[in-house]
């Protein structure tokens, strides 16, 4: 079969399993997205994040990651759903990737059958499917795939859904046509930056996880926060959506047609009080299904008392 049409049926096959972009980078070192790296994990920005400094040289280098690997298909899934966050002191700011089901478990069976397509149509290729799991650059292969372009607040932009997607990567030894990597389209813009609670963004493109709450109220795993009385948590009990709420590029953005990512129980934020003390077996129970789950019970009740602490502060002023 001519490799034109088995990307051109992939690319179908990948969004009828309710992929919203699908895109293919030739499998080659990403030497700059390396240096990128290094770079960053010489300023110690990833803070606890141990992982990112291990194999550097596989991570950039999909023939380490699959031997023989000559193509990375790329895909993205919306994940936006339209609610919006109440005023009331009293609730938590939950951030819109975690309202549904955890992605990792969504997309993984639509993937697989996308790699089992793949595996259909050429036979005797071999491939590995990865979900933000992996020794992969996520971001950058769906850069180089054409499915995005690097916003300045570190995330992937699409032209027509913004950044609320989640990505998806197949490494295969087959050798597909590749697209062309997309332009940068942030222009000047520095809405992001300008916008961060806690000036996380310390240049564009570059994010430091010390001081974002994204990483501090999911994978940080401290009993209390380094600088917890003076960085302004805005009231995000977990993750952060900030710098993705003022992107231009998401003012259009569509609701996904993916149910799992729908808020569950309608949680698009919780009593924090309520959270505060939550205990373990209940926490386990109410967010089994949930990526709240990654930050453990320990994490969200530490989560909500800094966020009572710091409404108590505000009230004492």
């Amino acid at each position: 079969m001519v490799v034109e049409d088995v990307k051109a049926d992939l690319s179908a096959f990948a969004r009828s399993l309710g992929f919203s972009h699908f895109g293919i980078a030739a499998a080659r070192p990403l030497t700059e997205a390396r240096d990128r790296l290094d770079h960053w994990l010489r300023k110690s920005y990833h803070a606890g994040m141990g992982w990112m400094e291990r194999d550097p040289q596989r991570r950039s280098d999909p023939e380490q990651v699959l031997s023989g690997a000559r193509s990375v298909i790329s895909v993205a899934m919306n994940y936006y759903h339209p609610q919006q966050h109440s005023d009331a002191d009293a609730m938590g700011r939950i951030s819109r990737y975690a309202w549904g089901d955890d992605y990792h478990d969504v997309m993984d069976i639509p993937l697989r059958k996308l790699e089992e397509y793949l595996r259909e149509k050429l036979p005797g290729s071999a491939s590995r499917r990865y979900i933000d799991t992996g020794p992969v650059m996520d971001k950058a292969w769906a850069a180089e795939a054409g499915v995005g372009w690097l916003g300045k607040h570190g995330n992937i932009i699409t032209r027509d859904r913004g950044s609320w997607v989640f990505l998806g990567e197949v490494l295969t030894t087959a050798e597909l046509p590749a697209d062309s990597p997309m332009a940068d389209f942030c222009g000047t813009c520095t809405a992001c930056l300008e916008a961060c609670p806690t000036q996380a963004i310390v240049s564009p493109y570059v994010v430091d996880a010390n001081r974002c709450l994204s990483y501090l109220t999911i994978e940080y795993r401290g009993e209390a926060f380094p600088e917890g009385e003076t960085l302004d948590f805005d009231r995000w009990l977990y993750g952060c959506d900030t710098c993705q709420d003022v992107c231009p590029w998401n003012s259009n953005a569509a609701q996904s047609a993916v149910e799992e990512f729908a808020p569950r129980l309608g949680e698009i934020e919780l009593p924090i009080s309520e959270m505060a003390e939550m205990d373990d077996a209940m926490f386990r129970e109410r967010f089994r299904r949930s990526p709240i789950k990654r930050t453990k019970a320990a994490g969200l009740r530490r989560n909500a008392r800094t966020l009572l602490a710091q409404q108590e502060s505000y009230t004492d002023r």
